[in-house]
């Protein structure tokens, strides 16, 4: 396990993060750290891990993009002196190009996307233990549809960012690819974005498994 004693663990993105997190900072008690997989993380590494006393705080705001998590890293990253930070963001950065096309101003494209991203885990690696990276994602079997097909080319975007920083990559769209044999991607998330607490629970999965989560520690038996 990655997390070490009394560190904090911040995660910050677009609506996917958010899920009603409480604000100006997602943690605490009555659901502060909000209802998606930044809960389920925090639940999990507390079953598992009382002992840490890990701190999670959910920085998420809807409607994100990377330029938006630009104009508030100082006071919702830097300031918070995250030990462990998570960033997942992009779906609004590409959902955007789909949802607007008459408005390019709202359009994030791959490079700028891509210089932003680097631009902000550059200034984060020198304050921090370790730096997870997800994708963004489209829950959309189909790799050849427009919107997945863009969203795939932010996500290597996103890879190359983990590489070149040395951070932890988290590919959240494979972590949904192997449910499309299973379920129509509407199970999953009904505009193809927003996930149910079962999608929600497949991105704390992968999340958790990059930071050395031991599920055996879980324990079982009555």
């Amino acid at each position: 396990m990655k997390l070490r004693h009394n560190q904090r663990l911040v995660l910050i993105g677009d609506s996917i993060t958010d899920c009603e997190r409480k604000f100006p900072h997602g943690e605490g008690l009555f659901q502060g750290v909000g209802k998606g997989y930044a809960a389920l993380a925090d639940a999990l590494l507390q079953a598992a891990y009382p002992e840490l006393n890990i701190r999670v705080t959910n920085m998420g705001i809807g409607g994100n993009t990377v330029r938006d998590l630009k104009a508030r890293w100082q006071s919702d990253v830097l300031d918070l002196k995250p030990d462990w930070l998570t960033v997942l963001i992009g779906i609004n950065d590409v959902w955007r190009q789909f949802d607007q096309p008459a408005i390019p101003e709202s359009h994030v494209l791959p490079e700028e996307y891509e210089r932003t991203l680097a631009e902000l885990v550059e200034s984060a690696v020198p304050g921090t233990q370790g730096i997870v990276i997800l994708t963004p994602f489209y829950l959309e079997p189909n790799a050849e549809d427009r919107m997945r097909k863009r969203m795939d080319e932010y996500g290597r975007a996103a890879g190359r960012v983990a590489e070149r920083f040395g951070a932890l990559f988290v590919d959240t769209q494979a972590a949904f690819d192997p449910h499309f044999a299973h379920v129509h991607p509407t199970a999953l998330a009904s505009d193809r974005v927003h996930p149910s607490l079962t999608g929600h629970l497949l991105i704390a999965r992968a999340l958790l498994q990059a930071l050395g989560f031991d599920w055996g520690r879980m324990g079982g038996g009555a």
